[in-house]
C-alpha cells in the first residue's frame, strides 16, 4: 500500500477515535440507585480498575456500585454522597479510564517500551496518566496521546500492534497509581532521541533504556 495511502488510512482512524470518544464524553448523564445503562457499566469499570467495586459488571446501580462510589467520593474530596454527577464524572475520567482508553494505553505502553522490564512498562503508562492529569497536556487519553508528535509509536504506526497481557497489567497498575517515575511528564531513549530540547527537561531517573524527565 502506497504510503500516502496508509497516511489517510492512519488520518481516518485518529479521526473516528476522536469522534466516538467525544460523543461518549457528551452522554454523561447524573447516576444514582436505581438507574440502569451503559454509563453506570461504565462507572462500575472505572471503579473496579480503581479497586473500589469488586462485584460483577452488569449496569445496574445498586447498593454496591452506591457504596464504591462513596468510597471514591471520599477519597478524592468530592461530596459523599453517593450519586454520580458532574464532579464525579469529572473525578472519575480524571484518575481512571474506561475499557476503551484502558486499551489505547496499553498499546501505548506495548508499543514504546516492549523489551523493558516491567517497571518501565508501568512508568511509560504512568507518564501518559500524569500529563492527563496535568495543566500542561490535553485531559483525556485520547488527547494526550494523539497530540501531534507526542508519542514516536504513533508516528510510525508501531501503535496498532496488538498489546500483550504484560502491557495490560502495566496499563492496570499506572492507572491505580504506581508511578515508579515521581511525577515525569517526558521519557526518551538517550542512545536515539534526537531533539535537543528533550535533554533541558530535569532528569528525574533512568528505568531501563528510557530517561524520565519533568
Amino acid at each position: 500500500m502506497k504510503k500516502w495511502t496508509m497516511a489517510i488510512l492512519f488520518s481516518f482512524l485518529l479521526f473516528f477515535s476522536f469522534a466516538v470518544y467525544a460523543d461518549h464524553a457528551n452522554a454523561a448523564p447524573t447516576l444514582n440507585m436505581g438507574s440502569s445503562n451503559g454509563d453506570v457499566w461504565d462507572v462500575q469499570y472505572r471503579l473496579k480498575v480503581l479497586d473500589y467495586y469488586q462485584q460483577p459488571l452488569d449496569g445496574k446501580y445498586g447498593a454496591h456500585t452506591a457504596s464504591a462510589v462513596r468510597s471514591f467520593q471520599k477519597n478524592y474530596g468530592l461530596t459523599v454522597d453517593g450519586i454520580v454527577g458532574d464532579r464525579t464524572w469529572a473525578m472519575l475520567k480524571k484518575y481512571s479510564l474506561n475499557q476503551a482508553e484502558i486499551d489505547i494505553l496499553a498499546r501505548v505502553i506495548h508499543s514504546e517500551a516492549r523489551g523493558e522490564p516491567y517497571m518501565g512498562k508501568v512508568a511509560v503508562g504512568a507518564v501518559v496518566m500524569n500529563r492527563i492529569q496535568s495543566p500542561l497536556f490535553p485531559n483525556t487519553i485520547q488527547g494526550v496521546v494523539f497530540q501531534p508528535r507526542a508519542f514516536t509509536a504513533v508516528d510510525d504506526g508501531q501503535y496498532w500492534l496488538t498489546p500483550d497481557r504484560s502491557a495490560y497489567l502495566a496499563a492496570f497498575d499506572a492507572v491505580r497509581g504506581w508511578d515508579p517515575t515521581k511525577n515525569s511528564l517526558y521519557y526518551f531513549n538517550p542512545d536515539t532521541a534526537t531533539s535537543a530540547w528533550i535533554w533541558t527537561r530535569p532528569q528525574v531517573l533512568k528505568i531501563g533504556k528510557h530517561i524520565f524527565a519533568r
